[in-house]
This record gives structure tokens, sequence and C-alpha cells, in this order.
């Protein structure tokens, strides 16, 4: 088990996963894949040194690194352990003691230090290791990653985050990549709020939304948002930036959660919150977050 694993398994073919594991077969790794929706694995299943997983026992037999890309804590944490920790019909009923486990979604860091307490237990060296940048920058292997776990298991990481990933901080103890990750979504959100009901009133006062967000990204409000998210996806009307609006407000409730944890004083957060959850009940889980801007207009009187 030392050194760089070369037989990574991978668990969650969605818009994230499957260009994440192209860069990583690519890199010249085995890849084995699973998605509870087949038809997702089907695009990679031709490519030289994947194989697809029957099953979560199936893949856990053959690798010694698995990496999950997955909705939320509670699904890792089942595709892991099983149901109710079962340790059946799971990865880890199979799965070689001394192995790696990386979860690269967007986990709740309380869940994931549970979580890596009976990984410990059992014998697996356990690391969060979310990212950030969208379908964009996973297509072309730039993501910025944090990760969290001891030293010798983020070492252990680095060579396959490498592959996927440009800018890799080792954020601190297991979950700190977790906390971090969902602290920097709330961020962006309360970003991405602030610009739509800016951009919605500037056209309410007769000005052209381009124009807006051209001076928006000339000066002091430039952000995320109105740099990658505005011209593409918003002012075109395609709503496809890649990311589900479900997933944005699970990911402020994860931040809300670490804010209340350590007593941190979070009104505008809780706000915040409040907005994506509504826009989520409004628009649906489905719906892009960019979304977030029709939910604007429709609130503006």
């Amino acid at each position: 088990m030392q050194g760089s694993p070369q037989k990574v398994g991978f668990i969650g073919i969605g818009a994230m996963g499957t260009p994440m594991c192209t860069n990583l077969i690519n890199a010249g790794y085995e890849v084995v894949l699973y998605d509870t929706n087949p038809a997702r694995m089907q695009s990679l299943a031709g490519k030289p040194g994947v194989r697809i997983a029957a099953n979560l026992a199936a893949l856990g037999a053959e690798c010694d690194t698995v990496i999950t890309m997955l909705p939320d804590g509670k699904i890792v944490r089942k595709a892991l352990c099983g149901e109710g920790d079962s340790f059946r019909d799971c990865v880890c009923s199979t799965l070689a003691r001394g192995a790696l486990i990386i979860d690269m979604s967007s986990s709740s860091p309380v869940g994931t230090r549970e979580l890596g307490t009976v990984l410990a237990q059992r014998g697996y060296e356990f690391a969060d290791a979310p990212v950030s940048g969208g379908v964009k920058r996973a297509v072309d292997g730039s993501l910025a990653i944090m990760a969290g776990g001891e030293a010798g298991a983020f070492e252990r990481a680095r060579p396959l985050l490498e592959k996927l990933g440009k800018q890799i901080f080792h954020a601190g103890p297991l979950g700190a990549g977790h906390a971090v990750k969902a602290l920097n979504n709330y961020v962006s959100a309360a970003g991405l709020i602030a610009a739509s009901e800016a951009v919605v009133a500037a056209s309410r006062f007769g000005l052209k939304a381009e124009t807006v967000v051209d001076i928006i990204n000339a000066s002091s409000g430039m952000n995320n948002s109105t740099l990658n998210k505005f011209k593409p996806f918003i002012l075109s009307g395609t709503w496809g930036a890649g990311f589900m609006m479900g997933l944005m407000a699970k990911d402020l409730r994860t931040a809300l959660e670490v804010t209340q944890a350590t007593n941190t004083a979070d009104p505008f957060a809780q706000h915040c919150v409040e907005l994506w959850n509504e826009a989520e009940r409004k628009l649906g889980g489905a719906a892009d977050h960019t979304e977030i801007y029709k939910f604007v207009e429709s609130q503006s009187r």
C-alpha cells in the first residue's frame, strides 16, 4: 500500500465526477467506477483502464484507494459502511485494511469526523477533500481542493489530487476541508444573491444588465458570480452552470452548522440560508443554482 495508488475506485459519476474520472484515466490510473445510475458510467466505460463495478462491494474488493463524490455525507457513509453501519453490501465490506478513502463530496464536517472514527477502527486512512471551481475547472483539472486529515493521509492522497486540481490546500485535521468548503460556498452564494439584487435593481432603473455587469467587474463589487456566471448562464438565459440549487442550499445549511457549533455571530448567514431555502422550495432542488436570479426577480415588487 506504499506510494501512489494505481487502482482507484470512484463512486459518483455525475457532472463533476465524470470529468474528474477522465483526468485520472488520462493520468494513467486504473479506475473502477460505480454509480447507482448505470447510464452515467457509459461515457467512460470504453476507455482503456476503466472497469465498471457491479456493486459497491465489488469495487471495494478491487481497489486500494476509494474516492466518493456524492450528494451528501449521509450517502457517503451508507456507501462506505452500509445501512446503519452494518458493513454489509458496501465498500468496506471488502476493502482491505490500510486502504485510503477520500471523500470529495460536500459533506458535513461534523459527520465527517464521526465517520473518521468508524473508519479508523476498521483500519482505514481517511481524508476529506472537497473541491471548488465547478464543471469547467473539473474538466481542465484546475480545481481548488481543500483537504482535511492527518498529514500522512494527505500526503498519500496528494498525487491523486494533483491530477484533479491546481491549488491544493491541507486545511487542517479531518473535517477541515468540508468546513472550509461549506463556508466558501456561503460566501459565494451570498455574493450571487447580492449581485442578483443589484442587477435587477439596475435593470429596473433603465440600465442594460450587460453594461452593469461589465462596470461591476471593473470595480470593487466584482466577485466570482459577476465574472463567471452572469453573462454565460444568467443573462444568456441558459442557466447551465452545472451546480444544482438543492446542493447549494444544502451546503449553506452545513455552513450554518459550522457557525452555530463555534458560537459565531451569523445573522447574515441565517438570512442567506433562509433565502436559498425558499428559492429551493419555489424553483425545485434540481434547478441550476444560477436560477436564484429568477427568485430575486420574482420577489421584487
